[in-house]
């Protein structure tokens, strides 16, 4: 089973979509889809061209975005350098630090990730695979 996309609800898109630029340029990821309703931009699709897999919004019901308990959402990295450039750009839009990058071998041994919380406080994480 394929996931098709996956959506954060925001609370500032301006903030948000400087934060989710800067954290996923170095995973390859970049702003596909603006969707913008009377002028306002209120929603922004990540990832390769035609095909957004990770989006980032206002929710739709007009209600404040909220977080989920436990809930986080891992971008893959082809290296373990650009799990570091995604953890130093989240942080320098106003991420903050929610597991440093480093290996995590309870996963298993090549498993090198970071986590860091948005400006709305969901938790994000780039994680590589490959062996180095």
């Amino acid at each position: 089973m394929a996931i098709d996309h996956v959506s954060v609800g925001v609370t500032n898109m301006k903030r948000s979509k400087a934060f989710y630029d800067a954290a996923l340029a170095p995973l390859g990821m970049q702003p596909v889809m603006p969707v913008e309703y009377g002028g306002q931009l209120v929603a922004v699709g990540y990832g390769q061209p035609g095909k957004p897999a990770f989006w980032i919004g206002l929710p739709i019901n007009g209600q404040p975005a909220s977080m989920g308990n436990g809930v986080h959402i891992a971008f893959r990295a082809e290296t373990r350098a650009a799990v570091d450039a995604f953890f130093l750009a989240a942080l320098d839009q106003g991420g903050i630090e929610d597991g440093r990058p480093g290996l995590r071998t309870e996963y298993h041994p090549d498993y090198y990730g970071a986590f860091v919380r948005d400006p709305d406080g969901n938790k994000i994480e780039a994680v590589s695979h490959a062996h180095e």
